[in-house]
């Protein structure tokens, strides 16, 4: 049974927070993730759950900051979709968690992606070969942890929270031992949108 309870998650490193900013809780000792408990706006949320598939944004791209905004807006227009104050919304909320992300993780670029998934992508519990991830299902289940590649408790975090998560070049020893993975959802008929957000300090180092 998944599960998302603020004691038990405590228990293992990951802090719960309620802001943004706040999510530099990660930088205390024994914090190994940080889930900003973020409540989808209700016509936000039914809007994209009901989109076609089709229509949902994919993009891959490592850029500076404040050019989130703009390969975003591309990659909806490319993908068909529609025009509205929704669209709008989900744009504004993937710029604004760029703009905290790269004060909490300050570097020259970042590496933005937003995939659509009907996979059992990264379905094995890992740690990612970063300094630190942020990861947000806007729509479809959220991203699963737990302590160790065959976790006792899995937990999911729920859709449209974000969780940051330290990753294998994070300055810790010994290492704490969260991991994480994507639902496996194969299968199902289900449809995941997901925004991960990683720091690049030298674009030619990242390619």
């Amino acid at each position: 049974m998944y599960q998302c309870d603020p004691l038990s998650a405590a228990a293992i490193g990951v802090g719960m927070v309620q802001t943004g900013q706040a999510l530099d809780v990660i930088n205390t000792d024994g914090c190994a993730a940080a889930i900003w408990q973020r409540r989808p706006t209700p016509s936000l949320q039914s809007w994209i759950d009901a989109m076609d598939p089709l229509l949902l944004p994919q993009v891959r791209v490592i850029l500076r900051p404040e050019a989130v905004r703009e390969a975003v807006l591309q990659a909806c227009v490319a993908s068909g979709m529609p025009n509205c104050p929704e669209r709008g919304m989900l744009i504004d909320d993937i710029v604004a968690q760029a703009d905290i992300f790269a004060t909490l993780m300050p570097s020259r670029y970042q590496r933005v992606r937003l995939d659509v998934v009907t996979t059992n992508a990264c379905r094995k519990f890992h740690i990612d070969a970063v300094t630190a991830r942020l990861v947000c299902t806007y729509r479809g289940t959220g991203t699963q942890y737990g302590v160790g590649a065959e976790p006792d408790q899995i937990f999911t975090v729920p859709t449209g929270a974000s969780i940051l998560l330290r990753g294998t070049l994070w300055p810790e020893t010994p290492r704490f031992g969260l991991l994480h993975r994507s639902p496996p959802i194969e299968g199902t008929g289900e449809t995941r949108l997901i925004l991960v957000l990683d720091p690049v300090h030298d674009v030619e180092d990242a390619v």
